[in-house]
C-alpha cells in the first residue's frame, strides 16, 4: 500500500517533465516546442506541440501535410488560414482549427494581428486514415463548451470534463482540456486508462500527481504515468493557474517522418515526396497555386 489517498483506483504521476525553449520556425515565428524535439521526438499518438508566437510580416508561407491532423488553439490575436482547395479563414483568441491533411493539403498560416500566440498541436492518423480526404473542424470560441466548479474552469476542445461534451469528432481518438485553476483549487480529470497524456502549463504554476511534490512552472512539458485520471492542484496563494491536459489513444504504428510528411514507412515517404514534387495523389492542385 503507498498510503496514498487518491480520487482515482490507479492514478496518474509524473514521469517526465522539461521546459519548452524557444526556437525559430518558420518565416521570423518563434516557438516553444514541447514535443517533436530530441527530449520528446513523439508521445503517441502526438508528433508536435508547439507554443507559437508570431508578428508581422513573419508567419508560416505555403507548405504541405500528408498523414496527420493539426490542431491550432488561438491564446491571444488570429492566424489566417489559406489552402490550395480554396478554404480560407481567420481563427482568433478562443478559436480552434482541427485540420485533417489526409492525403494532402498545402496552405499559410499568416498572423493577423500585432500580436499572435497559440499552441499547434499535430495528432498522427492510423495507416488506413492517411490517404483520406482533407477536412476541416473549425469552433469559435462562443461555440467551445465549458464548465465550472469550485473555481477551475475548463474548455472542452476535444473530448469530455465536467460533464461537458465537445462536438468536434476526433479520428484518432483525443482529449483536449484548457484549465484555468484559481488559487487554492484543486481538480480530479478522468482519462482513458490506456491512453498517453501529458500537460502543457501556459501560466502560473501548478502541482500535478502528488499533492506533497513540487510545483512545476509555465512552458513546461509534463509527460504522466498510465493510469484513469489525474489530480492537479493550485497551491498558489496569489497567481491562476492556466495548463492543456492532452490525452489520446496510442495508435502503435511505425512512424516515419520526413518534416511535414508522417507515413509508416520510408517507401511511403519517397512517394510522398514524389506526388508533392509532381503534383499527384492529393498535390494535383500544387503546380498552379500560391496564397494571396
Amino acid at each position: 500500500m503507498s498510503g496514498i489517498c487518491s480520487a482515482f483506483n490507479t492514478p496518474r504521476f509524473v514521469l517526465n517533465k522539461f521546459l519548452a525553449k524557444s526556437q525559430r520556425e518558420g518565416d521570423g515565428a518563434v516557438v516553444r516546442r514541447g514535443i517533436g524535439r530530441s527530449e520528446l521526438k513523439n508521445l503517441d499518438p502526438f508528433l508536435m506541440l508547439d507554443h507559437f508566437s508570431v508578428s508581422p510580416p513573419g508567419g508560416f508561407p505555403d507548405h504541405p501535410h500528408r498523414g496527420f491532423e493539426t490542431v491550432t488553439y488561438m491564446l491571444e490575436g488570429g492566424i489566417t488560414h489559406q489552402d490550395f482547395a480554396g478554404h480560407k479563414g481567420t481563427i482568433r483568441t478562443g478559436d480552434v482549427q482541427w485540420m485533417t491533411a489526409g492525403r494532402g493539403i498545402i496552405h499559410s498560416e499568416m498572423p493577423a494581428e500585432a500580436k499572435n500566440n497559440g499552441l499547434q498541436l499535430w495528432i498522427n492518423l492510423a495507416s488506413n486514415d492517411k490517404m483520406i480526404e482533407p477536412n476541416y473542424q473549425e469552433l469559435l470560441s462562443e461555440n467551445i463548451p465549458s464548465g465550472e466548479k469550485d473555481g477551475v474552469e475548463v474548455r472542452v476542445i476535444a473530448g469530455e470534463s465536467m460533464g461537458v461534451n465537445s462536438p468536434v469528432y476526433t479520428r484518432t481518438p483525443t482529449m483536449f482540456l484548457d484549465f484555468t485553476m484559481m488559487p487554492g483549487t484543486q481538480v480530479h480529470q478522468t482519462i482513458p486508462e490506456l491512453w498517453n497524456s501529458f500537460a502543457y502549463i501556459i501560466e502560473g504554476e501548478g502541482v500535478f500527481g502528488l499533492q506533497n511534490s513540487s510545483p512545476i512552472v509555465a512552458h513546461h512539458i509534463i509527460v504522466f504515468t498510465q493510469g484513469d485520471g489525474l489530480s492537479v492542484w493550485n497551491n498558489n496563494s496569489s497567481k491562476p493557474l492556466r495548463f492543456v491536459l492532452i490525452g489520446g489513444q496510442p495508435l502503435n504504428e511505425p512512424i516515419a517522418q520526413y518534416g511535414p510528411f508522417v507515413m509508416n514507412t520510408q517507401s511511403e515517404i519517397e512517394k510522398t515526396i514524389e506526388d508533392y514534387q509532381y503534383g499527384r495523389n492529393g498535390f494535383e492542385m500544387r503546380l498552379n497555386y500560391r496564397s494571396q
